[in-house]
């Protein structure tokens, strides 16, 4: 039986509070999590937020600091749920895509693909070059699943934090961690809107 536990990745792209969401979702639906943090994470986190390095830290059950390439998650034998990086930049998309190792992030997810575990990146970049998505291509030809974090206004989301929330959830639902309270389409009563027609 495969633990309730997950690897959460943050690397140095705008929208940590993917990461972070997700961080306190799973420990909502009691999954232990394994945090690594990159140095341009941290740098993001004085831009974006009032945390302190030790906050985020504390956010998950473990965390690794990205020189740590021999912790346990970089090695097969650490059973877990898989793996979300949340957010995803492009030079750690490229790193996972051509298996570049430097440092424990790409290892972790490495690893990941190799287990055939699910890996879940939440690519934060536009516009996309070619070379963007090739990396993409890479990465789910290898198996990992790449969605980058597109809101859902459908839903109608009252504040960011809306927006975060579903995006968080639906991460951790390709996983198989269920989320309390996230709303899916055509199982909630969808939201009423005065004017509103389908094309069909």
């Amino acid at each position: 039986m495969t633990p309730k536990r997950l690897v959460v990745g943050i690397s140095g792209a705008t929208g940590i509070a993917y990461g972070m969401r997700i961080l306190e979702l799973a420990r909502k639906a009691e999954v232990e999590t394994h945090l690594v943090a990159t140095a341009a994470a941290q740098q993001t986190r004085l831009y974006e937020t009032d945390l302190s390095a030790g906050d985020l830290a504390a956010m998950a059950d473990v965390t690794y600091r990205p020189a740590e390439v021999g912790a346990a998650t970089a090695s097969g034998s650490f059973r877990t749920a898989g793996m979300i990086i949340a957010p995803c930049s492009v030079r750690t998309l490229s790193a996972i895509a051509y298996a570049n190792n430097d440092n424990l992030l790409p290892r972790a997810a490495d690893v990941t693909l190799e287990e055939r575990r699910r890996l879940v990146l939440l690519v934060r970049e536009t516009p996309l070059t070619m070379a963007h998505l090739r990396a993409m291509t890479a990465v789910t030809e290898s198996g990992g699943i790449v969605m980058p974090p597109v809101p859902a206004f459908y839903l109608g989301p009252g504040s960011v934090d809306d927006i975060v929330d579903h995006t968080a959830g639906r991460a951790l639902d390709l996983l198989g961690i269920d989320v309390p309270d996230l709303p899916y389409w055509g199982e909630d009563p969808a939201p009423e809107r005065e004017g509103l027609t389908w094309n069909t």
